[in-house]
């Protein structure tokens, strides 16, 4: 399930990319897939060593193309990246930012490492769903490493411009899912086996492996009237 759109982000086969916050590496497997030399870096030592893992598991399966000469995973700090200044062509950094008290120093190292023409995704919880969230639940974001601020389009923009990047577009994601989020702070976050919960677990699951028509359409129709993030385009000046 990809927040980012690799086509408005224009990943070309032998680009080098770098997800920030990578996770379990959905946005890295898929560019590695697509052949780009991807590098996927994280705080957390599990999530670098699973995607280190899966990125192994492609090779072996053949799911890597001739242009993937190099996808390996880096464990390290948002606000002081390993790497040279403009080594990247694309950069995506997705469901980050919220997490980091010096955002505008996580921005910074973005923009450096980014070369000029280059090109980042920003993806983050957009701000009326998640102020619902806030609303309905303290468990959901009052935790240790949880999300510390809602970003307002307009102030994220801001921001990302402030470290001399230039915002190309925007668009909303994941429609299907901030009601899921919804129920899941009104009954409790961390309760999983209630039969509501699980009904629409189900059901976004089987638009993740299926992707059906009917939830495709939904998706498109709901992502920009309540997506549950916001994703920025931005380009660093050639």
């Amino acid at each position: 399930m990809l927040t980012a759109k690799y086509e408005q982000l224009g990943l070309r086969k032998g680009d080098k990319v770098l997800d920030l916050g990578c996770g379990f590496g959905r946005h890295a497997f898929e560019a590695a897939r697509r052949g780009a030399n991807v590098v996927a870096l994280d705080a957390g030592r599990d999530e670098v060593e699973g995607v280190a893992a899966t990125f192994a598991a492609m090779g072996e399966a053949g799911e890597l193309t001739e242009g993937s000469l190099h996808a390996t995973t880096v464990q390290g700090d948002a606000m002081h990246l390993p790497f040279p200044d403009n080594t990247f062509d694309r950069v995506i950094c997705s469901e980050v930012l919220e997490h980091i008290p010096d955002d505008l120093a996580a921005m910074r190292e973005l923009a450096r490492v980014l070369r000029p023409g280059g090109t980042m995704a920003i993806t983050v919880p957009r701000f009326g769903p998640e102020l619902v969230n806030w609303a309905l639940s303290d468990e959901y974001h009052n935790v240790p490493g949880g999300h510390i601020r809602i970003y307002r389009r307009s102030v994220l923009n801001e921001r990302l411009s402030s470290t001399g990047l230039l915002v190309t577009g925007h668009h909303y994601a994941h429609g299907l899912h901030s009601p899921y989020w919804w129920l899941k702070c009104f009954v409790g976050t961390t309760n999983d086996e209630h039969r509501l919960v699980r009904l629409y677990h189900r059901l976004l699951v089987w638009d993740i492996v299926k992707a059906p028509a009917v939830t495709r359409y939904a998706e498109r129709v709901l992502a920009p009237l309540m997506g549950k993030s916001v994703v920025v385009y931005l380009e660093k000046p050639a």
